[in-house]
């Protein structure tokens, strides 16, 4: 099984020659990798590119800022629900025993 680097090389590698193949530098695969933050999303951005074949750069870095929107968005959003469910801890168990509580 490839341990986690190998996973980041491949896909960074994989994003870079799709983007080299669609006449761009290799530079832009670093960078967008780099701004993507997850194989997983690297692994998305190189489909896009596989599929759509965007001919200017401001496209392809358009469908990056896009995938970076919705992967932001989505870790607002579970660390939303985190704390919902720390609040509903709390209002459902309280905070504690009264001995637990500093003196005053």
């Amino acid at each position: 099984m490839p341990d986690h680097r190998e996973i980041w090389r491949r896909s960074r590698d994989d994003l870079t020659a799709v983007l080299k193949s669609l006449g761009f530098e290799e530079e832009l695969g670093q960078i967008i990798a780099g701004h993507l933050g997850s194989p997983k999303a690297i692994d998305r951005m190189t489909a896009y590119l596989r599929n759509v074949k965007p001919k200017t750069m401001e496209l392809v870095v358009d469908e990056m800022l896009a995938i970076r929107s919705e992967i932001d968005e989505w870790r607002k959003k579970k660390e939303a629900r985190e704390a919902n469910a720390a609040c509903n801890a709390v209002l459902y168990y309280g905070l504690g025993e009264e001995e637990d509580l500093p003196d005053e």
